[in-house]
């Protein structure tokens, strides 16, 4: 369990800094928005291998209300750029 937790934890932190690059990077709001609900989806990520190691129910709070506020918030952007496009 040890070797899969750090295999993982290696691979989230590399997704999260190409995720930074690609919110200082990326041109368009909608790309950084992006950039922002894929590291919201890698912390998540973390906190689950964590609660998987530790056996423990701890962050399972946290994730429920950062999945949902990570919903909304896409949603939330994405339709106020559909509206400004139309008009």
């Amino acid at each position: 369990m040890t070797v899969a937790a750090w295999v993982s934890g290696a691979l989230l932190a590399a997704a999260a800094v190409l995720a930074m690059l690609r919110l200082a990077r990326g041109p368009s709001i909608l790309e950084r928005v992006l950039a922002l609900d894929v590291l919201l989806a890698i912390i998540i990520a973390a906190l689950c291998v964590d609660m998987a190691v530790n056996q423990h129910l701890n962050h399972l709070v946290f994730i429920v209300a950062a999945a949902v506020l990570g919903f909304m918030g896409s949603v939330t952007v994405s339709r106020y750029v559909t509206d400004r496009r139309n008009s």
